[in-house]
C-alpha cells in the first residue's frame, strides 16, 4: 500500500482521477497542517491556523515564530518541499486526465491560486485519456516531466538558501549570488539529461528558465521585489550557464563524473562557512555651475524647501527621491535632515565653513527604495543597511562673474556580493539624487539674482 502511494505521489506514471486527487490532496494537507501546528505550538507557543498558508509573506511566518529557535523556520520550509513536489506532480497528471494543459501545474507554486486550482481539478471529470502503463519513450511529454522536476528542485534550493542565508544569517554572499545559480543550472540540466541525451541548447535554456522562475518564486513568496530580482538576474544567468553545461556533461558520461561534478552542489553551503568581508567605500562627485555668488548658494545648501515631484524614471520606479532639507541648530554639531520619499536621513554637521564647505556624517537613513511587488508591504533585508551612505559634503568655489561651482559628494558602501556589480546601480542612484538636489539649489539661487 505505502509503495503504491509513494509511486502515486512522487512519480509520473500513474493516472490521477478527480477522486484520487481530492482524497490524497485533502489527506496530505490535513497531515501537513497537523505536523506544522504541532511543531509551531511546541517550539513557538502559538497557534498555526490554515489561514496562515494563504499569506506568502515571510513576515507572517517570522512574526508567528517570534521567540522560537532560529532553526524552526528552515525546518518548516524543508518539511514543505516534499509536499510541494507531490502537489505539482499530482496536479500535472490530474490536468492531463481532465484534458487541460499540463503547464497549469505551474500555478501550484502561486499561494492562494493553488487552492483555487486544486478545487477546480477536484471537480472536473476525467476525459478518457489513455495513460501509458510503461515508462514513456523520450518524447515531448517526458521532456516536460524532466523540466518540471528541474524547476521544482530549483525553487526548493532557492527558497531554502535565501531563507537561511538572507533571513537568518542576513548575508548577501558568494554562496547566494554564485553558488545558488550555478547549482540550479547544474541540477536542472542534470535532471533533464539523466535518462536521455538532449540538445545542449535546450539544457541551457532550461537552466536559464529555472533561474528565472526561481527569481519569480522569490517575488511570489514576498522574499524579494521585482526591481532587485531583475537587477540580480544577469549575474544568475551568467553563472547558471556553465552549471548547465557541467550538469549535462555529468548526466551523459556516467556516475564517476557525476559524483565529481556533483561536488558543485555544495556551493550553497558557503553560506555557512564563508567569512564576512568589510565593504569598501565609494564616492560619487557631481558638479554644477550656478549663476549666483557663494553667499546666496550657501543659504540653499544648508536647507531648501520642497522639490517638485520627480519626473526621472529612476525615481518613478521606486528609488527614494529627495524632497527637502531642514536643520536644527547652527554650525558644527547641528543636525541636518534630508527628507526622502521613504523617510529621512539624519546628518550631524562635522564641518561648517560658511560659503565654502558643509560636511556631515550620515548616522541614520531611510530605505533606498520601495520595492515593486504584488503585495503592499515587502521589506527585504537588503533595504536595511546593505546600501549605506556614510558621509556627505557640499563644496562651494567662487568663479569669475559672480558664479559658483557647487560640488556634491557622497561616500557610501555596498555590503552585497559582488560589490563591483552592485556599486554600478548604487552609484547611479547616488548620482541621480545629486543631480536632482543640485539642480534645485541652482534654480533657487538663480531666482534670487537680479
Amino acid at each position: 500500500m505505502l509503495a503504491r502511494w509513494l509511486r502515486l505521489w512522487f512519480g509520473f506514471r500513474d493516472p490521477v482521477s478527480r477522486g484520487t486527487y481530492f482524497r490524497h490532496g485533502a489527506g496530505l494537507m490535513a497531515f501537513k497542517y497537523a505536523i506544522d501546528a504541532l511543531v509551531v505550538w511546541r517550539f513557538a507557543g502559538r497557534i498555526w491556523t490554515p489561514l496562515n498558508y494563504l499569506s506568502p509573506l515571510l513576515s507572517t511566518r517570522t512574526e508567528l515564530l517570534r521567540g522560537a529557535p532560529p532553526w524552526l523556520l528552515p525546518l518548516l520550509v524543508a518539511f514543505a518541499l516534499p509536499f510541494l513536489w507531490i502537489g505539482v506532480s499530482m496536479t500535472l497528471r490530474r490536468a492531463v486526465d481532465a484534458r487541460l494543459s499540463p503547464w497549469i501545474a505551474l500555478a501550484f507554486f502561486i499561494p492562494g491560486l493553488n487552492f483555487l486550482l486544486m478545487a477546480l481539478l477536484s471537480l472536473l471529470p476525467s476525459r478518457g485519456v489513455e495513460w501509458p502503463v510503461e515508462a514513456p519513450p523520450p518524447v515531448v511529454d517526458d521532456r516536460m516531466k524532466s523540466a518540471m522536476l528541474g524547476v521544482a528542485v530549483s525553487i526548493g534550493i532557492t527558497l531554502v538558501t535565501v531563507g537561511i542565508g538572507v533571513y537568518l544569517k542576513r548575508s548577501y554572499s558568494t554562496g547566494l549570488f554564485l553558488g545558488v545559480p550555478f547549482t540550479i543550472g547544474y541540477i536542472s540540466s542534470y535532471i533533464y539529461n539523466y535518462r536521455h541525451d538532449r540538445p545542449s541548447g535546450e539544457s541551457v535554456v532550461l537552466a536559464l528558465a529555472s533561474v528565472t522562475i526561481a527569481g519569480g518564486a522569490m517575488i511570489v513568496f514576498a522574499l524579494e521585489g521585482l526591481i532587485c530580482v531583475g537587477i540580480a538576474l544577469p549575474i544568475a544567468w551568467a553563472v547558471a550557464w556553465p552549471g548547465a553545461v557541467l550538469g549535462r556533461m555529468a548526466a551523459r558520461r556516467g556516475s564517476y563524473i557525476a559524483r565529481g561534478a556533483g561536488m558543485a552542489l555544495i556551493a550553497p553551503l558557503f553560506l555557512s562557512i564563508e567569512p564576512r568581508i568589510a565593504p569598501l567605500s565609494h564616492e560619487v562627485v557631481t558638479v554644477v555651475e550656478i549663476a549666483a555668488p557663494p553667499d546666496v548658494v550657501w543659504q540653499h545648501v544648508v536647507t531648501f524647501p520642497d522639490l517638485p515631484p520627480p519626473t526621472e524614471l529612476l525615481f518613478r520606479v521606486g528609488v527614494a527621491a529627495p524632497l527637502r532639507a531642514r536643520i536644527e541648530g547652527y554650525g558644527v554639531g547641528a543636525i541636518r535632515y534630508c527628507d526622502f520619499t521613504t523617510g529621512s536621513f539624519v546628518e550631524p554637521i562635522t564641518v561648517w565653513e560658511e560659503n565654502r564647505l558643509l560636511a556631515f556624517d550620515i548616522v541614520a537613513q531611510a530605505p533606498p527604495m520601495t520595492e515593486w511587488s504584488p503585495y503592499s508591504r515587502v521589506n527585504p533585508p537588503h533595504l536595511d543597511g546593505y546600501f549605506r551612505a556614510t558621509h556627505g559634503e557640499f563644496r562651494l568655489t567662487p568663479l569669475p562673474g559672480g558664479r559658483t561651482r557647487l560640488e556634491g559628494r557622497t561616500t557610501y558602501v555596498v555590503d552585497m556580493f559582488p560589490q563591483r556589480y552592485w556599486t554600478l546601480p548604487a552609484g547611479r542612484i547616488v548620482a541621480a539624487i545629486h543631480e536632482r538636489v543640485l539642480r534645485h539649489i541652482a534654480a533657487l539661487a538663480e531666482e534670487e539674482e537680479p
